[in-house]
C-alpha cells in the first residue's frame, strides 16, 4: 500500500497545510485590522509600526500560502520562522510562557520543515523533482 516515504510525505502535506491554514488565519487578521493596528504593531527590530506589520502579513499570508501549496517551502519557512522568533524572543520576551508558547510551537514547524523540505506531495517535488 504506503511506503514509508508516502507516509512521511502525507505527514509533511498534513503538517504543511495544518500550520499553514493556522498563520494565515493570523495574517488575515492583520490585513483587515491594518487601519487600526499600523500605529501601534510592535516594532521589535526598529523598522517602523507600519513596516513591522507589512512584514509579518508578508509572512503570515504570502509564505503561508507558498507552504500550503508546497511552492518553495524551504525558503518560504524562513521569513515565517523569523517572525515566530522574533515574537518568542522580543515581542513576548517579557510575558509568561503559556503566551510565548504558541509562537514557539510555530517557530518548532517552521525550522522542521526548513530542515525536512515539503515531502513529495507538493508542488516543489512536482516542479523540481529532477533536481
Amino acid at each position: 500500500m504506503f511506503n514509508q516515504t508516502k507516509l512521511t510525505s502525507a505527514g509533511l502535506l498534513a503538517m504543511r497545510v495544518a500550520i499553514g491554514c493556522l498563520m494565515l488565519v493570523h495574517g488575515t487578521q492583520k490585513v483587515m485590522g491594518f487601519g487600526q493596528m499600523a500605529d501601534v504593531f510592535p516594532d521589535p527590530i526598529g523598522m517602523g509600526s507600519q513596516l513591522s506589520l507589512i512584514a509579518a502579513i508578508g509572512a503570515e499570508v504570502g509564505c503561508s500560502i507558498l507552504l500550503i501549496l508546497g511552492l518553495g517551502t524551504r525558503l518560504a519557512a524562513v521569513p515565517l520562522a523569523f517572525t515566530m522568533l522574533v515574537a518568542l524572543v522580543l515581542v513576548h520576551s517579557a510575558d509568561p510562557w503559556n503566551v510565548k508558547e504558541l509562537a514557539a510551537v510555530y517557530l518548532s514547524v517552521y525550522v522542521s520543515l526548513m530542515l525536512t523540505g515539503p515531502g513529495e506531495f507538493s508542488l516543489d517535488h512536482v516542479l523540481f523533482k529532477r533536481l
